[in-house]
């Protein structure tokens, strides 16, 4: 391929970031390593697998993968019958450990299948082997005392002679006759035994042997004669120690030898792993998503950006190549974005083709090709005697060579460094000769001849970078289909030359190159104005589909608000018949208790009765609720006790206390106290009651009995609320109800104990149980009637 792909467009600079991104430093040499693939298959895989990692990664986080280094290397060591260190079996053991992480995070995945899924379940966790290392190896220093029972023994043993060896010594530290023998009064170890630091002078006066000496000679290491044979059984021990030691870890490493095959496949399926993910970051840092790819040598991208330019100054374009034309030449002044445009155009393709996500918007595609050849930048050599258009024509010379219709071409200022009518006519017999052998090229130029090319020739477009003369900048957007213009007499004439001078420049310019520059001139002032049209017709298109989701959303609120009141009203409608019903039960008692009358001869009485009733009932029945009307003012002043009617809220409720000097009076309803004005409350009669033992029991007929089949006890005490359980129980026994449901509340659970223990001792009660999720739970009971 001509020229290095990852230094001309930056390929190099991309796999660097992904490296990067990398946990793993193998993963890391294979981000740099990465070379881009001819083959749509492959292309389409490694798309696919960096897609499926950002998902997975956006709905679970990116999986740890620790510091794992290459273990390769050691199974294969401990394979062969080689004992590995502590540091290598802490190696293996943290790679056991990141294997077993990656297992569980994929079985959390749930819902989400993925072409990485044959990678995840090929990775076999080895709980046993990392259960092994852990246990045995402490750090690359230790081992575990509990690593064998042997060795704990030995150590045990060992700690045991070390005592007593310095106790034995820090007797001698402590006594009189000692030490003013001693250099400092402290026990040490020199070889592995313990001594005391004699002075040297008095070498002779603590019999024993000498280790050691000072640097100074001041000071001789002296083992006494006495812990001698302690030390000697310290060093026998250390000896067994250190044959145990290597024992155990012959054996571990034997043990994870057995594994070697299978841990090293499931090594190179973890860095794999690392390297997908560590693209699907890239992809994240980059915005990127991932596109449609074919070999059809179709590019199309829409806001495309260069990966290498900051998010936030980078100007996105929109180019197609391959579609209705297969060469692209891009005019416009410099440091215009000519040359980005092309590395954009380069390196994306070449991202795609290496399984990275591009920084494209949606509906861009891209191919695949066998080569991607380029001819960017200043080529000059002094080494090799080459000029820069010498440079330039050595590569294109290459390119011509190499080019097919799986190529894609890339050629910077082409025809530049020369005069400009030969370099002119050269770079369209280049353009034409790249043509004829099926390439898709993409050129940038400042010769005025490749513009009338452009326009002359089919299959050959014109684009520009935009250049705005006002402010003397580029702005970095590219234009298809519309020529460059020079700008040069604009620029001179807004840095200050005088007209004269830009009027004989002006008469100077050939007729055909004027022509062409008006051509262009009157093709971007239509272009502006078109663009303009766009731009409003746009803006309108967006205002009216605004409109049509409001109208949309408004549409689909009044629709459920429908269904409300629509279902609110079958639930009062329920409500309203079951009471009918219920009604209509209680008003049989009374035919009943009619006939009876009409026998002793209460006919007129009972009749009346019965008319109330059916019209009391008819008024029930009435869905459509009437507002009181006129002026309500209490009948008499309120007492503490009497029952009220909250009107705001349509609530029954207890006086607590009388009304304060601003007329807030206090009252409770259901579990609830609260402060409520004088105003907007009504004064509830109670019916005539009549006392019996003690007792106030209301007397109402049957037809007056309630038959609700629910009783909210709550704020009340145990006592009041026992009476109205009976009362509620013998309602609903006469009304003919299966079932019935108290509402004691959960609190501190006294008030249902009273409840429930009333109920096994009620003659009515089949059976009771607590309500279950959804009845209301321990706060609720459900009562069955006999």
């Amino acid at each position: 391929m001509q020229r290095t792909m990852t230094s001309a467009l930056e390929l190099d600079k991309v796999l660097a970031l992904l490296a990067a991104e990398a946990a793993t430093a193998d993963a890391a040499d294979a981000a740099r390593a990465l070379q881009p693939s001819p083959y749509l298959a492959e292309v389409e895989r490694r798309l696919q697998e960096t897609d499926d990692a950002s998902r997975l990664a956006a709905g679970f986080g990116l999986p740890s993968f620790g510091r794992v280094k290459n273990v390769k290397g050691m199974l294969a060591r401990a394979a062969a019958g080689a004992r590995l260190s502590l540091r290598e079996l802490l190696d293996i053991g943290e790679f056991l450990r990141v294997l077993r992480s990656l297992s569980e995070w994929r079985a959390h995945c749930e819902g989400l299948q993925t072409t990485l899924d044959d990678r995840f379940e090929a990775l076999t966790p080895n709980r046993y082997l990392e259960d092994r290392i852990q246990t045995t190896v402490l750090s690359e220093d230790e081992i575990a005392d509990t690593a064998s029972p042997a060795l704990a023994d030995i150590r045990r043993k060992i700690r045991a002679a070390s005592s007593r060896v310095r106790d034995q010594l820090d007797h001698m530290v402590r006594s009189p006759a000692y030490q003013k023998f001693l250099q400092d009064p402290i026990v040490t170890i020199r070889g592995g035994r313990f001594v005391l630091p004699v002075k040297a002078e008095h070498r002779g006066d603590v019999p024993g042997l000498v280790h050691d000496t000072s640097a100074s000679g001041a000071t001789v290491f002296v083992e006494p004669i006495g812990s001698v044979e302690a030390n000697n059984e310290i060093k026998v021990l250390t000896a067994k120690e250190e044959a145990e030691i290597d024992r155990l870890l012959l054996a571990l490493s034997a043990e994870i030898g057995g594994f070697g095959e299978t841990l090293a496949v499931e090594y190179d399926l973890l860095i794999e792993l690392d390297l997908i993910f560590a693209k699907a970051s890239l992809a994240y840092r980059m915005n990127a998503q991932k596109p449609a790819v074919a070999a059809d040598g179709v590019i199309v991208l829409k806001k495309a950006r260069h990966p290498l330019i900051d998010k936030k100054t980078v100007v996105p374009i929109d180019v197609t190549l391959g579609e209705t034309f297969d060469t692209l030449v891009i005019t416009g002044p410099n440091t215009g974005g000519k040359t980005v445009t092309l590395k954009t155009i380069g390196l994306l393709t070449l991202m795609v083709m290496c399984g990275l996500l591009p920084p494209v918007g949606d509906g861009s595609r891209f191919s695949v090709f066998d080569r991607v050849l380029c001819d960017i930048g200043d080529e000059q050599s002094i080494e090799q005697s080459l000029s820069t258009f010498s440079a330039h024509i050595t590569n294109i010379v290459r390119i011509l060579e190499q080019a097919d219709d799986k190529t894609l071409v890339l050629l910077d200022e082409l025809g530049s460094g020369t005069d400009p009518v030969e370099g002119a006519a050269l770079a369209t017999a280049i353009l034409e000769r790249l043509r004829a052998q099926g390439a898709r090229i993409a050129a940038t130029t400042h010769y005025a001849e490749l513009k009338a090319f452009a326009i002359q020739t089919d299959g050959v477009e014109n684009g520009s970078c935009e250049f705005d003369v006002e402010t003397l900048r580029p702005t970095y957007r590219l234009l298809i289909s519309v020529p460059g213009r020079s700008n040069a007499f604009a620029i001179s004439k807004r840095l200050g030359v005088d007209d004269e001078l830009i009027a004989r420049a002006e008469a100077l310019v050939s007729g055909d190159d004027r022509r062409l520059e008006d051509v262009v001139v009157r093709l971007e002032e239509r272009r502006q104005s078109l663009e303009k049209a766009l731009a409003e017709a746009e803006e309108k298109r967006l205002q009216a589909e605004n409109e049509g989701r409001r109208t949309l959303e408004q549409l689909a609120k009044a629709r459920m608000e429908q269904e409300k009141l629509l279902e609110d009203a079958k639930a009062e409608a329920a409500r309203i018949t079951e009471r009918a019903r219920r009604q209509a039960e209680a008003l049989l008692g009374e035919l009943e208790d009619m006939k009876k009358k009409a026998k002793s001869g209460g006919v007129g009485e009972a009749k009346s009765a019965l008319r109330q009733r059916l019209k009391e009932m008819d008024e029930a029945a009435d869905p459509v609720q009437k507002a009181p009307k006129g002026e309500y003012r209490l009948p008499r002043p309120l007492k503490v006790g009497d029952d009220v009617e909250i009107i705001s809220i349509d609530k029954k409720a207890t006086v607590l206390a009388l009304p304060d000097k601003n007329g807030m009076v206090e009252v409770r309803a259901g579990i609830i106290q609260t402060r409520v004005a004088l105003s907007d409350l009504r004064l509830i009669e109670r019916r005539s009651a009549a006392k019996s033992g003690g007792v106030s029991r209301q007397t109402t007929s049957r037809a007056e009995r309630s038959a609700e089949t629910e009783l909210d006890l709550r704020g009340y005490a145990s006592d009041e609320g026992i009476l109205l359980l009976d009362q509620f129980i013998d309602n609903a026994v006469m009304a003919g109800l299966p079932a019935l449901t108290v509402i004691h509340g959960k609190g501190t659970g006294v008030l249902r104990a009273a409840v429930q223990q009333h109920l096994r001792r009620h003659p009515s009660i089949k059976s009771f149980r607590l309500g279950t999720y959804g009845e209301g739970e321990s706060g609720v009971t459900i009562v069955e009637l006999k």
